[in-house]
């Protein structure tokens, strides 16, 4: 003690009470001072605060080892968030549990060591600690709660390597992070971000695992067999119901899109098996009544099961629960106005402009108490008489610059590049362009497109030129939609071609559609299935021109919302999600990487399974392939390939890009200005960067990777289990060595950030404005003896927005795509993770991650100067938009830019 009292100064000592009981650790273990590497610096500020570390609990250097074994005391501060709002059974539950933590029905806390017990075989554990004043502290009222618990340790514990958390109480709660001091290797990091449920409920320990990172043979003998105990908890047993405080991760077929008991108009084909797809989180419920293979529905405001700790947080619920009373609302006065009006088609563009400026007058009569109890998001203007309420759409981005932007023939062709789809451009390789369909089944499938429809618009070039010096571009549609047209067309309010649009890179840079085939099903060698139609010569043709483009954006708007977004970012992400609970420990530097890019993902997927994607949902409602919407995303998920789900190789598979060694992403783009694919670039290279740094970092040899049974489970279970019905595919990545593993990772973490936030965020900006984007189209563009061609002469602008979605259609949809467009107060970007200097206890992994979010906000800026550069006419110019979809940050609200870390909405 002397000579403690020497090194570290006897006042110092004498003045702390905590030392005072647990000094003797330090002398008798000289084996918890760590080494110098493992240290992590916390040199950066987080979002939210670190639990505060006594400043009374002193580090001492071990002097000598003491013979038997001592006790002594150290402490935990346990951080745990509150609810922001409680109804009022919460309430009365946290008071009952308030009061019942003062007789022992509280929350107990136990440290398990990383080392085995040599006389038992088992870790060697704490005494149990309860957690202090929690009826002290249960009315504080912010966002975040500090609690502590004392436990007490033998000398020869060794380091806490997990804990165990019991819940007493009534209620569930959220559980941040633990911090533990008193150990001579300073404070050790728990985060846990997860909500430990009553016991009551589930009568299990739940087990936390400290923050220091090992792969499966590393584990410590002390760890080994919670590491098991905990991942067979996630994975389940692939029995029974699952409950909403469930944490169970298994799959399902999708067979819950349709509701047969409500009648065959309600019937949907379970997608999966039979129509490949990939698969979803299981639920468990009970088969329908009237079909045993289709699972029973839960509809809204009930909520669809995820794992408890999937589900949103409160100010993410809050943006999504309000994009949903907006659309209630916004479908509500329409309905109101359509049930006074006869006319239910928009009479003029005045109509459309006044939902920005005048908005939808609301003659309900509601009383003023009911009005003023609605929670009406910030984004829509409050109701300025409560009797005659005024409900205002935000005006869409597309206008804010020119507002007769949407007719011009370069914005159509600029939007193919830096718009809401710029993933169906391909550079055209062969003229005419060829389909892949059966002629048997399909009839004649050779183009009506000739050389003399493009000629006059090439600027002297040869067709063969243009091929040849990549000028020529397209974006076809054909072969999707033709299969499916008879039934579309047969639909009450869908008129649709598949169609095929050529553009043409002109000497200035700018893109331009030259020309629009429309193709019919084939009924007979006499019928007119296909046409061409080319840029306007007069009046009559400048219209039909207008049709023919808006055909094409209905055309764009599904294969955008149905193949690009929905089923290559949301659905075929769901399985290497679900694998990666159900494979990957927590305490898995992998899971640690992969962790951010999975919040939120399986709970918006399950939302959209229950009013997006399901039968009569809004996909159905508002998009061109109504009712088959989903056929035709599995119809694509046949020939989806993860191989070309990278960045640089799907840009080379659509002959956007040639593979060149000597640029920094191994591909030159074959269009300097194509805003999409430039950006992008450089978010990949960010990506694969840190991930590399990562992996190399884990696995110095590729022995490392084949030996590691939790990785190679992930990624057999995503393919086997998770995307079985194309598990057979040679395609498919082998995961041998650390480059395929790189390539693996960063794939997947693109998909769920960059790409996603490219196809959604611009949803609302550019959608938002109907005849710049409709998602449907209500009529055929007419020909010479169609009866409706008369009336098309006579009034071409009432034939056009007769032709467009109906104001009831209109309104639903623009605040649908409204509520996908926004980012929520809590979104979390590329570059940032939640507790960013301690979500790894490993100090060069953090180091790493702070170069990753430094070389992100390095990108942010070279964006900006991109959009500054008047050579680059996709991005910059009079009345051009900015493309901003790729810059990182962002703030809450619909913005038109930000990448989240994962698919949240």
């Amino acid at each position: 003690m002397a000579l403690t009292k020497q090194i570290m100064g006897s006042s110092l000592i004498e003045k702390s009470e905590f030392f005072s009981s647990s000094y003797k650790l330090f002398l008798a273990r000289p084996s918890l001072v760590p080494s110098q590497r493992t240290a992590v610096h916390l040199r950066r500020s987080q979002r939210g605060p670190l639990a505060a570390i006594s400043e009374d609990l002193v580090k001492i250097v071990p002097v000598f080892s003491a013979e038997k074994p001592v006790k002594f005391k150290v402490r935990a501060v346990v951080t745990v968030r509150n609810k922001n709002k409680e109804d009022f059974k919460e309430a009365i539950s946290k008071h009952l549990d308030s009061l019942a933590d003062q007789i022992g029905r509280n929350v107990v806390l136990e440290l398990i060591s990383t080392e085995l017990d040599p006389r038992t075989k088992a870790p060697r554990k704490s005494s149990e600690g309860v957690v202090k004043d929690w009826s002290k502290k249960s009315n504080l009222k912010a966002e975040r709660v500090n609690y502590t618990a004392e436990f007490m340790v033998d000398s020869n514990f060794g380091v806490p390597g997990a804990i165990t958390v019991t819940n007493k109480h009534q209620n569930e709660f959220f559980l941040e992070t633990i911090t533990l001091e008193g150990f001579a290797c300073g404070p050790l990091h728990f985060p846990v971000n997860s909500w430990i449920q009553s016991k009551k409920d589930h009568p299990g320990k739940r087990i936390v695992f400290c923050n220091k990172p090992y792969l499966p043979d590393q584990t410590p003998e002390g760890l080994k067999e919670l590491r098991q105990r905990e991942l067979k908890n996630l994975r389940g047993d692939g029995s029974g119901v699952r409950k909403l405080s469930d944490r169970i991760y298994d799959y399902g077929l999708y067979n819950d899109l349709g509701n047969p008991d409500k009648g065959i108009d309600f019937a949907r084909p379970t997608l999966g098996k039979k129509i490949p797809y990939p698969r979803r989180c299981r639920t468990g419920r009970l088969p329908t009544d009237t079909d045993m293979q289709a699972e029973s529905r839960v509809e809204k405001p009930l909520p669809m099961y995820v794992p408890r700790d999937e589900q949103f947080e409160e100010s993410k619920m809050d943006t999504f629960s309000f994009g949903r009373l907006k659309g209630v609302l916004h479908n509500l006065i329409p309905t109101l106005m359509s049930s006074f009006k006869a006319d239910k088609d928009f009479r003029g563009y005045s109509d459309i402009d006044s939902l920005y400026s005048e908005g939808v007058l609301l003659k309900l009569g509601l009383k003023d108490e009911f009005l003023k109890k609605l929670p009406l998001p910030s984004m829509v203007s409050k109701f300025q008489d409560y009797n005659q309420g005024v409900l205002k759409y935000d005006t869409p981005k597309i206008l804010s610059k020119d507002r007769l932007v949407w007719l011009r023939d370069d914005e159509f062709g600029r939007q193919a590049v830096a718009g809401v789809n710029p993933l169906s451009i391909q550079r055209l390789k062969v003229f005419p362009p060829e389909s892949k369909l059966d002629p048997v089944v399909y009839g004649p499938l050779e183009s009506a497109l000739k050389e003399e429809h493009i000629l006059p618009n090439l600027y002297g070039m040869t067709v063969q030129q243009a091929l040849d010096e990549n000028k020529l571009y397209i974006v076809d549609y054909h072969d999707v939609y033709l299969p499916f047209l008879d039934r579309i067309n047969a639909l009450d309010g869908r008129k649709a071609y598949a169609t095929r649009t050529i553009y043409f890179l002109t000497p200035t840079g700018a893109l331009k559609p030259i020309a629009i085939e429309l193709t019919l099903p084939n009924t007979g060698p006499s019928s007119r299935s296909k046409r061409v139609l080319t840029p306007a010569v007069d009046a009559t043709t400048n219209w039909m021109w207008m049709l023919a483009k808006a055909h094409v954006c209905a055309n764009d708007a599904g294969v955008h919302q149905l193949v690009h977004h929905w089923l290559r970012t949301h659905a075929t992400l769901e399985p290497f999600i679900l694998a990666a609970h159900r494979q990957l420990s927590a305490m898995h530097p992998i899971y640690k990487l992969l962790d951010p890019h999975m919040r939120y993902t399986l709970e918006i997927n399950a939302l959209a399974r229950q009013s997006l994607i399901s039968a009569d949902g809004v996909i159905e409602s508002c998009f061109t392939p109504g009712r088959y919407a989903m056929e035709i995303s599995a119809s694509a998920y046949k020939t989806w390939r993860f191989d070309h789900q990278s960045l640089p190789a799907d840009l080379v598979q659509r002959g956007m890009a040639v593979p060149d060694p000597t640029q920094p992403h191994g591909v030159k783009l074959v269009m300097e200005d194509y805003p999409y694919g430039s950006d992008g670039l450089l978010i990949w290279g960010a990506i694969e960067n840190w991930v590399r740094t990562y992996v190399h970092h884990y696995y110095p040899d590729s022995s490392v990777i084949r030996k590691d049974r939790e990785l190679q489970a992930w990624y057999w279970e995503s393919i086997n289990v998770g995307h079985a019905d194309l598990r057979h595919e040679t395609w498919w990545p082998l995961l041998s060595t650390a480059d395929d593993l790189v390539s693996i990772l960063s794939t997947l973490i693109w998909l769920a950030s960059a790409q996603h936030a490219a196809l959604n965020f611009a949803q609302y900006p550019y959608g938002g404005y109907v005849p710049n984007r409709p998602p449907l189209m209500r009529r055929l563009i007419p020909e010479e003896g169609d009866p409706e061609y008369a009336n098309f002469i006579s009034d071409p602008q009432k034939f056009f927005l007769s032709a467009l979605p109906s104001v009831l259609e209109a309104t639903k949809y623009m605040a649908v795509v409204d509520t996908l467009s926004t980012h929520s107060p809590d979104e979390e970007y590329l570059g940032e993770r939640q507790q960013p200097s301690t979500w790894s206890g490993d100090a060069d992994a953090v180091e790493a991650f702070y170069k990753f979010s430094a070389e992100i906000r390095e990108i942010e800026k070279e964006i900006d100067r991109r959009n500054s550069d008047p050579n680059l006419k996709h991005r910059c110019g009079a009345g051009v938009l900015p493309y901003e979809l790729l810059v990182p940050s962002s703030d809450p609200g619909i913005t038109c830019r930000g990448v989240p870390n994962s698919i949240s909405i």
